[in-house]
């Protein structure tokens, strides 16, 4: 044996190595594929559909999120204005918050996202007229909580400062008791006096699993390419 076939048979371990390896990824990337396109299809279906009543409190130990997440609903009840908290946010109506209320009604208290406020109308005092008493009807989409923060930034509930709306934080931060363990993002029905701005929900996955799929599809070819050509100076020298 040649000096060089030690390195030769490393080579040839290393190309079906990494044949299987890239292929393998790439495999996994079309499950991932099938799984988005599935989340996609479901999410469109359930943003269309007729709004119908939120889970109420008795069910909502055993909710499971996949199963309600943007699920389009409808529910009555009154606004705890005073209990409002402000969650910083960026949109395309800029830079500003989300106004997070409470929202109570006969099967439990609910956080609503009522929406959006540019910073100088974050008192609510500047926008009076939009701060509605008495019963009303809101529509919206069931959003999961975001207990991880948003853009590597944790909020603050001792200093009050919220960057993504935590649920369950909120509601202790307020003294709000049990309520429901999701929000609800208003939809676009207008507000007294403009404020806040609902129906700013981003709707939208990134999908590039195809173009991950294909690449290492590509580099697995390459590996089986170099396999073959070490295999083949291999017999040649042999």
């Amino acid at each position: 044996m040649s000096r060089r076939a030690p390195k030769r048979l490393l080579l040839l371990a290393l190309c079906a190595f990494f044949a299987l390896l890239f292929a393998g990824l790439g495999i996994w990337q079309v499950e991932r594929l099938r799984w988005k396109l599935d989340l996609i299809a479901r999410v469109e279906q359930r943003v269309s559909a007729a709004a119908v009543a939120p889970p109420g409190s008795a069910s909502w130990s055993s909710l499971e999120p996949e199963a309600i997440e943007y699920r389009r609903v409808s529910l009555r009840g009154t606004f705890d204005h005073p209990r409002e908290t402000l969650v910083e946010a960026l949109t395309e109506q800029g830079p500003g918050y989300w106004v997070v209320t409470p929202f109570r009604t006969d099967a439990g208290t609910y956080l609503v996202n009522r929406g959006f406020v540019p910073p100088d109308r974050r008192w609510p005092g500047s926008r009076a007229a939009g701060q509605v008493a008495g019963p009303v009807t809101i529509v919206g989409l069931v959003r999961l909580s975001e207990p991880e923060g948003r853009f590597l930034r944790t909020n603050q509930p001792e200093a009050d400062r919220w960057f993504s709306r935590d649920v369950a934080a909120i509601a202790t931060r307020r003294g709000l008791g049990p309520v429901a363990p999701f929000f609800i993002d208003a939809d676009r029905t207008a507000n007294p006096g403009g404020f806040p701005i609902g129906g700013l929900t981003v709707v939208s996955f990134r999908n590039a699993h195809l173009i991950y799929a294909l690449t290492w599809f590509a580099l697995a070819l390459l590996s089986l390419f170099g396999l073959a050509l070490t295999a083949r100076s291999t017999h040649n020298r042999g």
